[in-house]
């Protein structure tokens, strides 16, 4: 289908002229290229509120530089400027494990490095509180969110405030934010001041103690001050544990931190979407593809996901490297089966579909359709994790909802195969249920996965093989990864199928000791795996594991935990990964040849959301404002 400009939200004078517009109520800033697809998290909000009756404009990757002309050419809006520094945090987009430059940027035209500034939150509200100082601001997106409050940055080294404290914005929506931006919308259209909005769920402000809506109370969770977690590390781990539980939580509790004489308040979040809901923000008329100023350009997050389909949000692994639930929660919203088939219709329907859809999934391959069967414990429930230590047995992991969703996707004419590209929780598929239809749906589940929705490799993440820094990753124990590949292998044998299973794996997580990467070398070596998808741990705002690498406790247990923190302890743990080439020897292997580098190293797996981009990247970014 050939797309008119019209069809996408306007990004310049001309194509508001195009539209008979003299006038927007909303400017949404971008750090992304605009691609106009449910898997970016701008043009969604764009949409959403366009949806609503908003007149909507979204400036690109404005330059920073000069005259600001880019931040100056749609005037002032009627509501306000929000800002969307990108699907990804943006230092992670930019740098790697290593603080070395990345290959290319995902999320801009031909993976150019010079179309977003560092923290362009922080520069975009400085120019438009700069040249409107009277129109409000709101910041959305991963960058903001996962700053809200005091954070560890890797790439300063520092503990830096919440990120209200240096982008002079007015308010956070923090998380998935449809309905946070819709009400704002509509009250500030109402004439409502920006500073009568304090009341709102799912949002961040900054106060004065007597300006705080209700005072501090005994139902509002009190957190260390900034200042006091800058003088004493141990207190930002206490910190993170309660900030973790409030973020997964139905009913959560208001957070108030202190930070330079004011106060950091986050509100509680929204409950989880419904189907209706969701359907409604997956629905929206995206041409689900880059605006046409970018034709001819290749923009790589975008070219991967392109021929995928999104099925839920949410994810309950509550892996502690992981920023998913810090965003999305930990509770799954589904879209409806008429929903998925619809966006699965329109894939085929583009002109360079052929046949393959490179995902069917989401944060996680294989949750659609679980929740509690009890949501009354749910609503009480404070765990971040639903399936470690142990599963709950409140949780209904049947995979039958799922395997409906396969076979009527792979009925329609045009799709010759959906394959799985998400990250799939083969402990889901290994759990042993008291109900037996969910044990016959697992094994139904791993059987189709397997036959039918594998294109030769299927990845997994073990992420380790040392049963105690699974442990502190939330992750399962190695054995579960031998049980699964002996169905894996058995299923191979007896389909006459040839294909590999492709396991995942960090260096340097917390608790990790060089010992346990010689371990983790020699049980790789002795299944012949000639490892692929590594990566030296990163830490990135708001995990569990950021902050025990950088306070050096465990936030539930305060008890004290061994990081590797300089390049030669994390450069002797990442070459254990390549025990198969000989560049050089390490001295203390129980295998024989390590390298000094690999190419592959440094990828910092992060997923897309919708998911997203960058597929389930590594440091696990979903992208949404």
């Amino acid at each position: 289908m050939e797309y008119r400009l019209t069809d996408f939200l306007p990004t310049t004078k001309k194509e508001l002229d195009l539209r008979g517009w003299t006038e927007v109520d909303v400017i949404l800033f971008s750090g992304d290229a605009y691609v106009d697809h449910p898997s970016f998290g701008a043009a969604v909000i764009g949409r959403v509120l366009e949806a609503a009756g908003y007149k909507v404009a979204i400036v690109p990757q404005p330059d920073w530089h000069g005259d600001y002309r880019d931040f100056k050419k749609l005037g002032r809006p009627r509501l306000f400027f929000g800002i969307s520094p990108g699907c990804m945090d943006s230092m992670v987009n930019k740098y790697t494990a290593n603080r070395r430059l990345r290959s290319e940027d995902a999320y801009s035209p031909d993976g150019r490095h010079d179309m977003r500034p560092e923290y362009p939150t922080i520069v975009y509200s400085r120019i438009l509180r700069e040249l409107f100082p009277d129109v409000p601001i709101v910041l959305g997106g991963i960058e903001a969110s996962l700053r809200r409050l005091t954070h560890y940055d890797y790439w300063q080294d520092a503990l830096r405030r919440c990120i209200l404290c240096d982008a002079p914005a007015d308010l956070i929506s923090y998380g998935m934010g449809e309905k946070t931006i819709l009400e704002i919308a509509r009250r500030l259209s109402e004439g409502e001041p920006i500073e009568a909005l304090h009341d709102l769920p799912q949002i961040v402000y900054l106060a004065d103690k007597q300006d705080i809506p209700g005072g501090i109370s005994e139902h509002d969770i009190v957190l260390h001050s900034h200042e006091e977690c800058l003088r004493d590390k141990r207190k930002q781990a206490e910190n993170f544990r309660h900030i973790e539980e409030q973020s997964n939580m139905i009913h959560a509790q208001r957070l108030i931190q202190g930070v330079d004489g004011h106060y950091a308040i986050v509100n509680p979040p929204y409950p989880p979407m419904t189907t209706d809901e969701l359907d409604a923000s997956f629905d929206l008329p995206y041409t689900r593809q880059p605006h046409p100023k970018y034709k001819g350009k290749r923009i790589p997050a975008y070219e991967m996901i392109k021929h995928s389909v999104n099925i839920h949000r949410g994810c309950f692994g509550g892996c502690a490297f992981c920023t998913i639930s810090a965003h999305q929660g930990k509770f799954i919203a589904c879209r409806s089966k008429e929903s998925i088939l619809k966006e699965v219709r329109q894939v085929v329907q583009m002109p360079d579909f052929k046949g393959y859809l490179s995902d069917l999934g989401g944060p996680s391959a294989n949750m659609y359709g679980m929740r509690g069967r009890n949501i009354k414990a749910c609503e009480k429930c404070k765990r971040p994790s639903c399936i470690h230590p142990q599963i709950c047995p409140n949780l209904d992991t049947n995979h039958s909802a799922l395997l409906d969703i396969y076979r009527a996707v792979d009925a329609i004419p045009g799709v010759k195969k959906s394959f799985i590209g998400s990250g799939v929780r083969y402990d889901l598929i290994l759990h042993h249920s008291k109900d037996e239809a969910s044990n016959q749906a697992a094994r139904e589940y791993a059987h189709e996965l397997i036959t039918r929705h594998v294109s030769g490799r299927l990845k997994v993440a073990p992420e380790h093989t040392s049963d105690r820094v699974l442990q502190l990753m939330r992750k399962p124990s190695f054995q579960q990864f031998y049980d699964f590949k002996r169905i894996f292998d058995r299923i191979n044998q007896d389909e006459h199928l040839n294909q590999q299973i492709i396991p995942y794996f960090i260096s340097s997580h917390p608790g990790c000791t060089e010992q346990d990467m010689a371990q983790l070398a020699e049980i790789t070596k002795k299944l012949n795996f000639h490892l692929e998808q590594v990566q030296d741990f990163t830490p990135t705002p708001m995990t569990v594991s950021t902050e025990t690498w950088y306070t050096g406790y465990d936030p539930y247990t305060l008890e004290k935990v061994y990081s590797a923190h300089s390049q030669k302890e994390k450069l002797a743990q990442r070459q254990y990964f390549f025990w198969y080439k000989e560049e050089s020897s390490h001295p203390h292997a129980s295998v024989p040849t390590y390298p000094r580098q690999s190419k592959n190293n440094d990828n910092h797996r992060a997923k897309p959301h919708r998911e997203e981009p960058s597929k389930k990247k590594r440091g696990r970014h979903p992208h949404h404002p």
